[in-house]
This record gives C-alpha cells, structure tokens and sequence, in this order.
C-alpha cells in the first residue's frame, strides 16, 4: 500500500502571486479546506508545502503554497502531484478503499482461481468497474458490486469475486 495519496494535480499556474491550478483527484474537493499542508513530488523528490489559501473556480482548486510567490515558480510544478500521508488521508467508510490500494490485488474467483490482477478501476457513475489483466494480456471488467466483490484485502493484496453467469467469455 502506498504511503501517500494523490489528492491533485498541479494543471498551470493561476496569476501573479504565484497561486497554482490543480486538478482535484478526489472524490470531495472541499477536502483541500481541511489540508494545512501538501507534499508535491518533482522529479521523484517529495517537498511539503504550507498551503496558505484554497479557493474554487469552474470544477479546478486554485491553492497558494508557501515559498511559491510568483508564476516562475509555480510554473516549475505544472504537472506535478499534490500529495497527503495516510495520517491525513480522508477517512472512508467501512468496506470502502482508496483505488491505488486496489489495483495490483490478485482477484480470485469463487472456486479459488486466479483471474489476474487489478489494473485499473473505471468510475461509471453508478458502481466503479475494475479491469482486471491476466498474465496473457486478456481482461476481464468486473462490477464492483457488493453482489460480486465478497471480500476486499488490500493489505494482502486480494480480491474475491462471485462471477456472475455470463461475465466470462468461455461461460455460455
């Protein structure tokens, strides 16, 4: 399990202070009023910022960070990501988990058999979907629903799934 979180996204910079534009990565992001600080990873090397403002505009989080007071500067870290340690991770609800703690699970079926692994999870709006890789390439999307994930364990990095009829295409 990872040890920080990807809360945004640095997109570009926002005026002349030396304000930033970031792409939340978050289900909330009113989650950045609570934030005293960030980590921004550049090149591998993770930094922690004072963020001494939050405000909203059209869908993106303008955040000034400490030590960062002009467009130069904060140009130097369009791309990069804004992070937070577990400790000041959102709480989430029971049987609720962070997607990078789930993709790379090994997912068995209900009869003990490797499917594969997580490699991606896909937000539909209605159930997320995870698109799960074997070791020939072949993927196989399985509903995230409480009726076909039985038991998620992250920190053993597996899955178990019921398979609906029909799911798999050798099942007909």
């Amino acid at each position: 399990m990872y040890e920080y979180l990807q809360v945004g996204r640095i997109v570009n910079t926002h005026g002349v202070r030396g304000e930033v534009k970031l792409m939340p990565l978050t289900d909330d992001p009113s989650r950045f009023d609570d934030l005293e600080w960030v980590f921004i990873e550049n090149d591998g090397v993770m930094t922690r910022y004072e963020i001494q403002s939050v405000k909203y505009f059209k869908g993106m989080v303008i955040v000034k960070l400490a030590g960062i007071d002009d467009p130069e500067t904060a140009a130097a870290l369009k791309g990069c990501f804004a992070l937070v340690d577990r400790v000041n991770a959102v709480r989430l609800p029971e049987g609720s988990y962070f997607i990078c703690d789930i993709i790379g699970c090994s997912v068995f079926d209900e009869n003990g058999a490797l499917l594969g692994k997580v490699s991606e999870v896909l937000q539909t709006g209605s159930n997320d979907v995870y698109v799960v890789r074997d070791e020939s390439g072949r993927e196989v999307l399985i509903p995230a629903l409480k009726s076909v994930v039985r038991n998620v364990q992250p920190e053993q990095g597996r899955i178990d799934v019921m398979i609906p009829k029909g799911l798999l295409d050798d099942e007909v």
